[in-house]
Formats: structure tokens, C-alpha cells, sequence
């Protein structure tokens, strides 16, 4: 039975340009070593710019990899609740039907594209952002669609999600920083604890 083997990982850090800071930048090189010793038939990147460069960081340690750009996996926001929880009513203040619209459509491409099994045995890497990384574990739990809001996801961090045919998806890691230095730990998210 072939397997489609997701190595789903959140760009290095990035500064408010959008551009990888320089602990981005090892973060990605510290990725790119650990995957180097997978048989990646592909790195896929999102269209933005942090996006673009961890993958070429991380291709640089892979060579003879293909790094290409997914446009599904650009940054979204994948599921808006009618009923936002506390917490988060000030993310979503102001969005509008549209916006959630799009969102929606968004987060369906994402998962008719990546979150299905492959005829072949793949392994891909999906260099993405924090909000489809958690919808994508969020769809392979099977949890529902308000869940994608509690998965907080590290620069950098290793997420494994495999597909068979006629099975339920297995999420075989979660947000792993195995391969950082303590320093290097975060998720971005303001100042919290980095395990």
C-alpha cells in the first residue's frame, strides 16, 4: 500500500517584512539537515517570501531535491466560528463574509491538493505558516473545524501526517523542534516558554 509521507513545517522566523531573520535562517538549515536523511522526492513552498527562502534553505541541504511553489499553501485563515471564543474575538473583529469565504476556499484546496493518499509512495515536504499546518492537523484528527485555533505552531517544527487509501490519515509527529537549540524554540506567538 503506498504511503504519501507530509513533512508539514511552519517557514524559520521571519521580521514584520516578511523576510527570514537570521535565526530563520538557521532554523531552516537545521530542518534542511534533519530531512536529509529522508528520501524527499520534493519540497513544496508557499508563494510568500518566508515561505520561499526557509525552502530554499532547507533544498540547500537536500540536493538534487526539487523546490516548487503550491499556491494552496499560502497563508489563510482556513475556518471562521459564527461564535468566536473569547480569546480570539479580536483576531476575527471586523471579518466579513467575504473574507471567511475565501478562507473556506482556501483551506478546501489545501486539503483536496495535500491531504489525500498518492498513487505512488511520496515524500514531500509542505513549507507553509502556522494557520494551515494546524488546519491540516486538524483534518487529520478529524477534529472539529474550531480546533485549528488551539494548535499553536513553532518556526521550524516538524509536523508528519501520512495518507493510505481507505484509511484514516495518521499524524505521526506534531510540532517537533528536536533538531533546534533551545534559542531557536518558538513559536512566534509572543513571549512564551520555549521547551
Amino acid at each position: 500500500m503506498a504511503t504519501r509521507h507530509l513533512y508539514v513545517v511552519r517557514h524559520g522566523a521571519a521580521d514584520p517584512f516578511g523576510e527570514l531573520t537570521e535565526a530563520g535562517r538557521r532554523q531552516s538549515h537545521l530542518l534542511g539537515e534533519r530531512l536529509a536523511c529522508l528520501p524527499i522526492d520534493v519540497i513544496w513552498h508557499s508563494p510568500l517570501p518566508r515561505a520561499v527562502r526557509s525552502a530554499q534553505v532547507m533544498g540547500d541541504q537536500l540536493p538534487g531535491v526539487p523546490v516548487r511553489e503550491a499556491v494552496e499553501l499560502v497563508d489563510h485563515v482556513p475556518y471562521v466560528p459564527e461564535h468566536p471564543p473569547a480569546a480570539w474575538a479580536g483576531f476575527f473583529d471586523g471579518y466579513d463574509a467575504a473574507e471567511a469565504a475565501a478562507g473556506a476556499r482556501s483551506a478546501e484546496a489545501l486539503i483536496s491538493r495535500f491531504a489525500r493518499p498518492a498513487d505512488v509512495e511520496t515524500h514531500e515536504v509542505l513549507v507553509t505558516h502556522a494557520y494551515p499546518v494546524a488546519w491540516l492537523v486538524r483534518h487529520a484528527l478529524d477534529a472539529p473545524p474550531v480546533r485549528w485555533l488551539e494548535l499553536n505552531c513553532g518556526n521550524a517544527a516538524l509536523t508528519v501526517i501520512e495518507h493510505r487509501s481507505g484509511l484514516a490519515p495518521t499524524l505521526v509527529l506534531y510540532n517537533d523542534m528536536g533538531h533546534l537549540p533551545p534559542d531557536l524554540r518558538w513559536t512566534g506567538f509572543g513571549a512564551t516558554v520555549r521547551p
